[in-house]
């Protein structure tokens, strides 16, 4: 049995608790270990699995309750109850089995595998999981869409950092260096050991930021082929043409050449950074 990341904690899993010894983190995990392994369990049962004393025990319980790691409930009964009040027993919490490593990215890369596997391999396999990519964002793309609509234009891209981060991608929206746009960073990838095999994830992720942003994006970099952050470069939008008449259509091919020499250059400059993340 693989041991906890780090010490349990609220929600994150990983918050250690001010001022205690290693040695406590240690029994702690070792108590949150044993109700995992042996399910709800009583503070008896737990101190003499663990060979300490009930009151240590419950100090522990009490720390892992605190941190909602674990949570007690009234033991259930099979039968017959005899008098008094159930025992109580303590349970992990979603949170707390989130403290233990769990085999996720496997799961979920042996689910696309038989995906690709179903659909005959090669290049319908590889279609297939493309399908399954853009229909696992889709949902997510209309509640991004939702924030993103009562944004101003000059804002939409921060907007949607703002959204992504409230779904666990640490991200950040900033200025482009030597470009006229913004980099979208996204510091953390839920799924980043599967993307890396799976590149449709990353692929299907770019389209619906295209959508959303109203603008052709380009990914620099990504945390699953290696680099420490997922960089996507936003161009700035580009102001409509107004008026009209002959020199209104000479401003705009003028504007129009000038655009595909500008994106021209960016995807160079992009051709020349991608893979590594931009500084």
């Amino acid at each position: 049995m693989q041991q906890p990341r780090t010490t349990a904690g609220p929600a994150a899993g990983g918050a250690a608790v001010p001022g205690a010894p290693d040695e406590q983190h240690g029994t702690r995990n070792k108590v949150a270990r044993s109700v995992l392994d042996h399910g709800p369990s009583t503070a008896a049962e737990l101190a003499q699995r663990l060979e300490l004393t009930q009151a240590a025990v419950r100090r522990h319980l009490d720390h892992l309750v605190a941190e909602g790691v674990v949570e007690a409930r009234a033991k259930r009964v099979y039968g017959t109850r005899g008098r008094g009040r159930p025992a109580r027993v303590f349970a992990l919490t979603d949170a707390g089995r989130d403290a233990f490593d769990q085999a996720y990215d496997q799961l979920a890369a042996e689910a696309l595998h038989w995906i690709a596997e179903s659909a005959g391999g090669g290049a319908a396999g590889e279609a297939a999981v493309a399908a399954f990519a853009r229909a696992r964002v889709a949902a997510q793309a209309e509640r991004y869409r939702a924030v993103l609509d009562e944004a101003p234009p000059s804002q939409r891209t921060a907007a949607l950092a703002e959204a992504l981060t409230e779904d666990g991608y640490a991200a950040t929206a900033r200025s482009a260096p030597a470009a006229s746009g913004e980099q979208l960073c996204q510091h953390h990838c839920p799924v980043a050991h599967t993307a890396e095999r799976f590149p449709q994830l990353c692929e299907a992720e770019t389209e619906v930021f295209s959508r959303l942003l109203g603008t052709h994006v380009q990914r620099l970099a990504t945390i699953a082929h290696g680099d420490g952050v997922c960089t996507t470069y936003v161009p700035q939008a580009q102001p409509a043409q107004t008026g009209s008449g002959p020199r209104a259509g000479e401003n705009a091919r003028n504007s129009s050449t000038h655009d595909t020499t500008a994106s021209t250059a960016t995807t160079a400059s992009a051709e020349n950074t991608a893979g590594r993340n931009p500084a």
